[in-house]
């Protein structure tokens, strides 16, 4: 049970709640002119995302599940030529992604990167409220893509069944919580089922190397290719963020450029191949002095040590994947672009600490 709050400081409820918000428009830090040179990053909204070009939206910042302070649940989305791609589902989502103009009717695909409840906890609203052409939504097909279906690992406890769920079983199920309202809703206003315009999309691991829950969970692998159209390729490798299996980084490839999503990870080489030669890393980051300096247990805190990447750790894959700049994205204990200041420690390009909402151009 949580400490209640008390005149000695916050609970550690509150503490696992904390984010920070970060200033708009904030700079990219680090070394040398590329720093110096790089553009202020500017609030994205319907008028300031181009038509054209390839672009990056940070809908969303934090990590989760919390509320933690005034930033949005973890989403992002790729713009390739005024067509869009998103990247995660969190807290808020669909209210972010319309104040910036993505409207559901310009959706190309959606991915996620693992079924961790920060990362689909809108995906169930997003779906809802971009149905069809009365609210400029999705008006064909499309597909959100994430993980299969996996055994759980070894250790964790079926405390709700089934024990085995993957995407597609996630839209399904979402679709048979909310067939009251669908089926009302095809009628009444004369719309398309709205399980006519999203299907979930499980994405299938290579057989070889062959990746274990238990024994082999994050092999070292070359990215693979999991969708392509007309304007980009998009692959994916296993992360480690254990103990979920499988875990997802994302390489969005177009004529302009590359943009690559770490996912929730620890360091792992996986991410320098996924990386390389990037345009912008988006790459989550965690500050564990933050959570040393409370009173988590040890198990607590070999559990943020194992899943996921400190600054210093970010800036050791972004130099070896020779990656352009980094945006630091799905933060946990940090406050300011100080606590991410150990980037440069192991890397020379420019990196920034991404607010809410920001447009970063390839």
């Amino acid at each position: 049970m949580p400490t209640p709050s008390g005149p000695s400081g916050p609970s550690r409820r509150t503490l696992l709640g904390a984010g920070g918000a970060a200033a708009l428009a904030a700079p990219f830090l680090g070394a040398g002119a590329a720093a110096a040179d790089a553009p202020e990053p500017v609030l994205a909204s319907p008028e300031t995302v181009p038509d054209t070009g390839m672009h990056l939206v940070t809908l969303g910042t934090v990590a989760g599940p919390a509320i933690r302070g005034t930033r949005h649940g973890m989403a992002s989305a790729v713009v390739v030529d005024g067509l869009h791609y998103l990247v995660d589902f969190g807290l808020t989502m669909p209210r972010q992604a319309s104040d910036a103009g993505l409207t559901g009717n310009k959706l190309r695909q959606g991915f996620v990167t693992h079924l961790h409840s920060d990362h689909i906890s809108e995906l169930s609203a997003y779906m809802l409220y971009n149905w069809g052409p009365p609210v400029n939504g999705v008006n064909s097909l499309t597909g959100i893509m994430g993980p299969g279906r996996a055994r759980l690992p070894r250790g964790i406890r079926n405390a709700v069944s089934p024990p085995q769920t993957g995407m597609k079983d996630v839209i399904k199920n979402l679709m048979r919580a909310n067939a009251y309202d669908i089926n009302i809703r095809t009628t009444d206003e004369d719309r398309v089922p709205l399980n006519e315009l999203f299907e979930g999309v499980d994405i299938e691991l290579p057989r070889r190397p062959r990746a274990d829950p238990d024994r082999n969970p994050v092999p070292d692998m070359e990215p693979f290719t999991i969708y392509e159209d007309d304007r980009v390729r998009v692959q994916a490798t296993l992360v480690e963020h254990l103990p979920v299996f499988p875990s997802f980084g994302f390489r969005f490839e177009s004529q302009y450029g590359v943009i690559t999503f770490s996912g929730d990870t620890t360091e792992t080489p996986n991410m320098v191949a996924l990386a390389r030669d990037a345009d912008l890393l988006v790459h989550e980051a965690i500050n564990m002095d933050y959570y040393r300096d409370q009173d988590f247990n040890d198990a607590f805190l070999h559990h943020l040590e194992s899943s996921h990447t400190t600054p210093e750790g970010i800036g050791r894959i972004a130099a070896a994947a020779g990656a352009k700049k980094v945006v630091v994205s799905h933060i946990a204990g940090i406050f300011s672009a100080a606590d991410i200041a150990g980037i440069s420690e192991t890397y020379g390009g420019p990196y920034v600490l991404a607010a809410d909402r920001q447009l970063f151009s390839v």
